[in-house]
C-alpha cells in the first residue's frame, strides 16, 4: 500500500489532529499517489519533512515520472533533480532549460 511507502502504515488509524505536520504532508502525498494520476502538481512536497523522509518522498515522485511515464511538476528551490527546469519570475516564464544530468535523489543534500 501507498501508506507503507510513505512510512505511515502504523499510523493509519489516527485522525489528522493526532499526527504531525510532516505526517499530514505525507498523507496528502499518499492520497495523491494512490489515484495514480498522469499529472501530479507538488508545491514544496518535502518542505515539512526531515531529510531522510524527504529522500523517500522524492524517490517516489521520481519513480512515478521515470518508471510510469507520468508528469510530475514540483515547485522547489532545488531543481537539481529535474529533467526540465522552468524558472518563473514576476509571474511569467523567464527560462526553460533541459537538465542533461539530473541528480539522483540519493545525491540531494539538505
Amino acid at each position: 500500500p501507498v501508506l507503507k511507502s510513505v512510512g505511515l502504515w502504523e499510523r493509519r488509524h489516527l485522525f489528522p489532529t493526532q499526527i504531525s505536520g510532516g505526517e499530514q504532508q505525507r498523507t496528502a502525498i499518499a492520497r495523491a499517489l494512490c489515484k495514480d494520476p498522469k499529472l501530479l502538481l507538488c508545491d514544496e512536497p518535502t518542505g515539512a519533512l526531515d531529510s531522510e523522509t524527504g529522500v523517500v518522498i522524492l524517490s517516489l515522485l521520481q519513480n512515478m515520472s521515470r518508471e510510469k511515464g507520468h508528469t510530475v511538476v514540483i515547485v522547489t528551490h532545488n531543481a537539481s533533480l529535474a529533467d526540465k527546469v522552468i524558472r518563473i519570475k514576476n509571474g511569467g516564464i523567464a527560462d526553460i532549460t533541459r537538465n542533461t544530468a539530473p541528480k539522483d535523489v540519493s545525491e540531494v543534500r539538505w
